[in-house]
């Protein structure tokens, strides 16, 4: 009768820990990689904002405002909710961030802007892109903009709250946190909070801010936007506007009265 070998046993014990450390390993990788980006479309949207410029180009030095469909919905106010700086909407609906990347050189760089507002990740997360390929993608975005424009300022408002992507937060979180950390280590760079007011009081989506289809915003949602995004670019950007507008919004604010006289005038 053969004897068993005594060794046998360990070695095969081990070389199967290790296959399945391996193969979990590449899981995890795989997992953190997630989707890539398919090739970016709206071209129709691009040609128009390109047919507006050839009738009245945008003056140079402004705010440039690219984004999603969130940055779309807000073209109608956005001029007036952040006056008196002075702002070229760009926001193209279903965007992503590297839809942006693409299309920098056509509806961002060419204003010469002194100042650029982004508006994406919402969909990247939402068609399986990682967190950090997001980070890396607008990373990219940065640096294009700065190879032409090495003054412009980027402010990145944060991937917003949503009922019906609030499966999705941990990931738009993660997203988040990785874009803040990046824009830390550029002073050319601003992370704006904009979801926390969206928040409830039990750290949910305000279901008051959102349209029916749960994801893009009523008018109470771009107020929200407004006051978190307003005080920033005032206090960057306003001494940068024309000296009329300058001297018009610090009469306005000369103007208002104070906590105290307001109380005299009940």
């Amino acid at each position: 009768m053969q004897k068993e070998n005594k060794n046998m046993k360990p070695v095969t014990v081990t070389r199967c820990l290790l296959l399945l450390m391996v193969m979990i390993c590449l899981a995890q990788e795989s997992r953190s990689e997630g989707k890539e980006y398919g090739n970016p479309g709206f071209g129709k949207e691009i040609q128009n904002f390109e047919s507006a410029d050839r009738k009245q180009f945008p003056p140079p030095g402004a705010i440039v405002c690219i984004g999603s469909s969130s940055m779309r919905g807000w073209h109608s106010t956005i001029a007036e909710d952040l006056a008196p700086l002075t702002i070229i909407p760009r926001g193209f609906g279903g965007s992503t961030m590297n839809d942006a990347l693409h299309y920098v050189d056509r509806i961002v760089i060419p204003y010469n802007p002194r100042a650029v507002v982004v508006y994406e990740g919402d969909n990247d997360i939402a068609g399986g892109i990682a967190p950090e390929k997001i980070r890396d993608t607008f990373s990219s975005f940065v640096e294009k903009v700065h190879k032409t424009l090495p003054e412009t300022r980027i402010y990145f408002l944060s991937i917003k709250p949503s009922i019906s992507r609030w499966k999705l937060w941990p990931q738009i979180e993660a997203a988040n946190r990785l874009i803040e950390q990046y824009c830390s280590s550029d002073k050319r760079l601003a992370y704006v909070d904009m979801g926390s007011a969206m928040l409830d009081a039990n750290g949910e989506p305000r279901e008051d801010i959102f349209q029916e289809d749960k994801l893009h915003m009523t008018r109470a949602g771009y107020e929200i936007w407004r006051d978190a995004l307003k005080p920033v670019l005032v206090k960057a950007e306003l001494a940068f506007e024309p000296q009329k507008d300058r001297s018009a919004a610090e009469e306005q604010n000369n103007t208002k009265p104070n906590q105290a006289d307001a109380g005299d005038s009940k």
